[in-house]
């Protein structure tokens, strides 16, 4: 009965042993050091550079940021009219004319039209053509995914705090 007893005490000891809480302080999940970056280019679309512009960045992005590409397409009393690609033009008769689209990797962003007749296209939307490259890290844009208006140019430089003064004009 001894050895029992003593077998018995040692599996609650070894059991009651395994059972153990850990009580931790909830990890903050806010990030306070990570901001947006907006990278503005001007650009032209010609047969020369098949009407596509691979644009390198400043510095490597991380894999989970997400990039939006934006193009100046007028002013408006005084405020600028930015479109987000891609960006579609279409015939009368509702047939495609040419669009603006973009891929992007880490390191760089291909931005290009296609279309009918690219070489038809009036200079005025392949010439000197304003883009801005915003960059949103990851956490902010899977958490404000459905908040955020990314047709918006403005409502994406509020909502991500994008300074205006802070955008970089890359030659």
């Amino acid at each position: 009965m001894k050895k029992f007893t003593l077998l018995l005490a040692f599996i609650l000891i070894v059991t009651f042993q395994s059972c153990t809480v850990n009580e931790t302080a909830p990890i903050n999940t806010v990030d306070n050091d990570t901001i947006s970056e907006v990278w503005e280019y001007n650009r032209s679309f010609t047969t020369t550079n098949n009407f596509s512009n691979l644009i390198t960045y400043p510095h490597a992005i991380y894999t989970s940021d997400m990039v939006l590409v934006y193009r100046l397409s007028g002013i408006t009393g005084g405020n600028d009219i930015w479109k987000l690609l891609p960006e579609a033009y279409y015939f009368n008769s509702g047939v495609l004319d040419f669009r603006y689209d973009f891929d992007f990797t880490r390191y760089d962003v291909n931005i290009f039209m296609e279309g009918f007749d690219l070489a038809g296209v009036s200079s005025s939307y392949r010439a000197n053509q304003i883009l801005r490259v915003v960059v949103i890290p990851g956490f902010f844009g899977n958490k404000m995914a459905n908040t955020v208006d990314f047709n918006d140019y403005n409502a994406v430089a509020k909502a991500y705090n994008i300074n205006p003064e802070k955008v970089l004009k890359i030659k």
